[in-house]
């Protein structure tokens, strides 16, 4: 083969591995992207939680209100 030939071929090689480059970075940018964007969508569910939810946890503070009540002997 002669130098040119070796030299376009070489300059096509390299451009067609930084074309591959910077589609995988593209696309690892956008996966990692879409992470975040779960992560923050998962830390937004979190906020309040179900009625039922709040409902029990009211339950719960009343049954150990009146268990603190009966521990310091007050009669409800």
């Amino acid at each position: 083969m002669d130098p040119m030939t070796l030299g376009v071929l070489s300059a096509s090689i390299i451009v067609g591995l930084a074309g591959a480059a910077l589609a995988g970075l593209r696309a690892w940018n956008g996966w990692l992207e879409l992470k975040k964007m779960e992560l923050t969508q998962i830390a937004g569910d979190r906020g309040l939680p179900p009625a039922s939810g709040r409902i029990e946890m009211a339950d719960l503070r009343e049954r150990v209100r009146k268990l603190e009540a009966i521990a310091a002997g007050i009669d409800l």
